[in-house]
């Protein structure tokens, strides 16, 4: 395992969350662990819609905020998942309610690219 606190933290937070994204609950894959091409073969999508499931480490509670890079502070998600969520100048919703709100527009068909929707895990 790396030795670097946060890769260990968001590697052991996808084997807890079965390697699905804490927000949208999409596969994700770990470009540490498996090429970009073998993932999106998997399950019959481009590259280019596999990039927005890579494996990223999402600080619950941001470092710039006090969040410390501990097991519970950082949980697994997409790129998408991640990078959206910090999106703009404000400060980023709190992790439920984003989760929430993810939760509504994935359940309306409204989050990820139509190709994506089917790999999304029921809830």
């Amino acid at each position: 395992m790396a030795s670097n606190p946060v890769v260990k933290h968001r590697t052991r937070a996808a084997a807890r969350q079965n390697g699905r994204c804490h927000y949208c609950s999409c596969p994700m894959w770990d470009a540490m662990r498996e090429p970009v091409k073998s993932f999106a073969l998997r399950h019959g999508i481009s590259r280019r819609l596999a990039r927005l499931l890579q494996l990223t480490a999402e600080h619950l509670r941001a470092r710039q905020d006090g969040g410390k890079d501990r097991a519970g502070n950082i949980v697994a998600a997409c790129r998408v998942c991640n990078l959206r969520r910090h999106q703009g100048t404000r400060q980023p919703p709190e992790p439920d309610a984003y989760a929430a709100l993810i939760q509504r527009r994935v359940a309306a068909g409204r989050w990820h690219y139509p190709p994506l929707h089917r790999l999304i895990a029921a809830p």
